[in-house]
């Protein structure tokens, strides 16, 4: 009788089982999540030889499958033949150091986007800009101390580039009876002119370097400043060379994070501009923001960014949304802290290169505390600014071309031709292929001597 229980008792737990399994699995079950699903992790599962990426949208091959999108220097089908007389590209600021965190990461910052995702020009507040991102990001700034935002006004852009000259726009003074000069101090971001010549209008115009206006007392001249910090190229903290009730500033803090450089305390800036670009690494997304102290202000911005493209895309700020959420979760410590190692090992590894020359130099940056590690931390820029010494070698450009390096000249910066910019954000191959160009270049000028 006991052992006739026991099995009515066992076959019974195990029916309950079965049943309880059965309905927690059929809730379980993807729907019509599960083919977006299956189709990234098969282009996830594509081997590119760790030198290149498939993507969901990238060319198909024969087999209907998406093909491998190389890096530079890099061919093949699966990205495995390296070019030994390729040039090493050092020109471009594409975060691609920062890719290696998100691969870690992909499940958490993974966005499946349904085809009825926010078809409306707005959210159900009738504005353009996400509630639940704006809140994120006001985390962000308050967990790496870099900004303040209590109290500041919050417009989103596509990326900091349309931003700056909203800015520009809303700062100059349309009652005035001469454009605003717009400037900065030399060596600044090409962007800044390139921009502002390109929008030529009857407020404002460009008028250079800031330090040349630095002593002319013309009362009637209203200036515009861009003020960027840190740098770009030199990675330099700068404060603003103009001052005066008839100096307005824009201060761009694209790489104002940890990884970049120490956070000395809070910026609190009237006009303050930040991307996700140097943020996240995520430049594609076109993802910006500003904080604004004054609502006239921030009132032109918005009237700019709405009448230039409604609004940033949904999908953008869904995404934004999402990778925020993933460095958040602690605090973004395992985000600043890897992308501070890699530049900061980066910066040592083409000093100790450099340091052997006596042709070429490197800007020299101090370790610095910083309050988001809470420690001092050594230098971590994004760019070298490489100087080229010798007084033959006046085209800085054209010595590197020779020697199979790309970088960005140093005249597009207003910074003469004896400087070249050159990235140290781009993917591990791309910088590992720099420092073996860089190596041979000093070695040629250590065989000289000898």
């Amino acid at each position: 009788m006991d052992s006739f229980k026991y099995f009515l008792y066992l076959s019974i737990f195990i029916s309950l089982n079965l049943f309880f399994g059965s309905c927690s699995s059929h809730e379980n079950e993807l729907t019509w999540t599960k083919e977006a699903a299956l189709e990234a992790e098969a282009v996830a599962s594509i081997s590119c030889s760790g030198h290149g990426e498939a993507f969901l949208d990238g060319s198909i091959g024969s087999d209907g499958k998406p093909i491998c999108e190389c890096h530079s220097c890099y061919g093949g089908p699966d990205c495995s033949k390296f070019t030994p007389d390729c040039p090493a590209d050092a020109a471009s600021g594409d975060p691609l150091f920062l890719e290696p965190y998100w691969k870690k990461h992909a499940a958490s910052s993974a966005v499946v986007v349904a085809g009825w995702h926010r078809m409306s020009y707005s959210f159900s507040d009738r504005s353009t800009i996400s509630i639940e991102l704006r809140t994120l990001i006001q985390r962000l700034h308050a967990v790496t101390r870099n900004a303040i935002t209590d109290g500041r006004f919050i417009i989103f852009g596509d990326g900091a580039t349309q931003l700056l000259n909203a800015a520009v726009y809303a700062l100059s003074e349309d009652n005035s009876s001469h454009p605003a000069s717009v400037v900065a101090a030399a060596p600044y971001y090409p962007g800044f002119r390139s921009q502002t010549e390109f929008f030529e209008s009857d407020e404002y115009e460009w008028e250079g370097d800031a330090r040349m206006w630095k002593n002319k007392s013309d009362s009637s001249m209203e200036f515009v400043e861009f003020v960027t910090s840190p740098n770009n190229p030199d990675g330099r903290l700068h404060r603003p060379t103009l001052r005066g009730p008839s100096v307005k500033t824009i201060h761009d803090y694209t790489y104002f994070w940890p990884h970049f450089t120490a956070i000395p305390a809070p910026a609190d800036e009237d006009v303050m501009i930040f991307t996700l670009s140097k943020t996240t690494g995520h430049a594609g997304s076109r993802f910006g923001w500003a904080l604004i102290k004054d609502e006239d202000v921030y009132q032109k911005m918005s009237n700019y960014t709405r009448l230039n493209t409604q609004g940033v895309s949904r999908d953008t700020q869904l995404r934004a949304f999402k990778l925020l959420k993933t460095v958040l979760k602690d605090g973004g410590r395992d985000l600043f802290q890897f992308g501070h190692n890699t530049t900061r090992d980066r910066w040592v590894r083409i000093n100790n290169i450099l340091s052997k020359s006596k042709r070429f130099s490197l800007q020299k940056l101090a370790p610095k505390y910083c309050s988001y590690f809470k420690k001092i931390t050594d230098p971590s820029p994004a760019y070298g600014w490489l100087k080229c010494e010798k007084k033959e070698d006046k085209d800085c450009d054209s010595v590197l071309r020779s020697a199979g390096i790309i970088g960005r000249r140093g005249s597009l910066f207003d910074a003469g031709t004896r400087y070249v910019r050159l990235s140290l954000i781009k993917s591990s191959d791309d910088f590992d292929w720099l420092l073996q160009r860089l190596k041979a270049l000093v070695a040629k000028e250590s065989a000289k001597t000898t």
